[in-house]
């Protein structure tokens, strides 16, 4: 009885033991895989004011892609921080000199990340431990305050349009007067109608001055004076085409 007892007890244990074991090189293949340690990599570095809640671990991508990890995170000064970056040795030939790194997020409240530019293509490549130029992040503080001082703006923009609005519909002002007054309405359409009128009278004493005797040679001295103008610049048009042809 107690020999069976005892078997059991010891094959549970042994059990455990090995479901234990199976975790724990699970767990360190997983943050081995996610640090790179299993790969070849080279070290590159990069100085920021500020690194906005980035942490040791924290993904590093390039185009896209996650291609590294950050390795450590140290203050050189009051004004300094010096971010260390474990990069896969197979994007090496991508990385140059003048690339830059900038801190993002993984969506809008993801985690912290380091995201490399592209380099110019004639920049030569990045050697292992060189220092990157970085883009300072803009901080999630200072955007929601200028957000909110936008939106303040726009309230008092709405409420003064609200109140523009109240007073035009009350018939206040020149606006509201015109809106709301038929008689100011029928005023403009009279005045409307009578400046056609007299467009239309215009128009008819021009067609008659044109047939007078004594205007039609005026009339038609000027309309030659206009043709003649016209044909001149079409010449020139024409000798300017002509000589840039010969220049090619």
């Amino acid at each position: 009885m107690n020999d069976t007892y005892s078997d059991k007890f010891k094959f549970r244990l042994g059990l455990f033991i090995a479901g234990g074991l199976a975790l724990f090189i699970l767990a360190i293949f997983i943050i081995g895989k996610q640090r790179n340690l299993f790969n070849p990599v080279f070290k590159l570095s990069s100085t920021f004011y500020n690194v906005s809640g980035l942490q040791v671990g924290n993904n590093i991508r390039f185009s896209g892609i996650n291609v590294g990890t950050v390795d450590n995170i140290s203050i050189i000064n009051d004004s300094t921080v010096k971010v260390d970056m474990i990069i896969k040795k197979e994007v090496m030939p991508f990385i140059k000199t003048d690339c830059e790194v900038a801190i993002g997020s993984e969506g809008l409240i993801g985690d912290r990340i380091l995201v490399i530019s592209q380099g110019g293509a004639d920049s030569p490549l990045a050697k292992d431990g060189e220092e990157l130029i970085s883009s300072e992040p803009v901080e999630t503080d200072a955007i929601m305050a200028s957000l909110q001082i936008t939106a303040g703006h726009a309230e008092i923009i709405s409420g003064q349009l609200a109140e523009i609005m109240i007073k035009i519909n009350s018939g206040e002002g020149t606006l509201g007067k015109l809106i709301q007054d038929s008689t100011i309405a029928e005023n403009l359409n009279q005045t409307m109608k009578n400046l056609k009128n007299s467009s239309k009278g215009l128009d008819e004493n021009m067609k008659a001055a044109k047939s007078n005797i004594l205007l039609k040679g005026y009339f038609n001295k000027k309309e030659k004076a206009a043709a003649k103008q016209k044909k001149e610049a079409e010449e020139k048009l024409k000798k300017a085409a002509e000589e840039k042809e010969k220049k090619k």
